[in-house]
C-alpha cells in the first residue's frame, strides 16, 4: 500500500479544506509536507499535516 499524507490548509481565504496525497513511487526520505503547496491557493506556509 502507497503511503498517505493528509494535509489541510489553514489559511483562512483558502476553499480547500483537507486533502490527501497518495505517493505511488518512492518519495526521498525527509519529503514532508513543507515540499508540497495548496493545489487551490498556492500557499506554501499554510500547509499543515493532519496527525491521525
Amino acid at each position: 500500500m502507497p503511503a498517505t499524507l493528509e494535509v489541510v490548509c489553514t489559511d483562512d481565504s483558502c476553499e480547500m479544506d483537507m486533502f490527501e496525497m497518495h505517493y505511488t513511487y518512492d518519495m526521498p526520505d525527509g519529503v514532508g509536507v513543507e515540499d508540497f503547496q495548496c493545489p487551490y491557493c498556492g500557499g506554501t506556509d499554510c500547509l499543515d499535516a493532519v496527525e491521525l
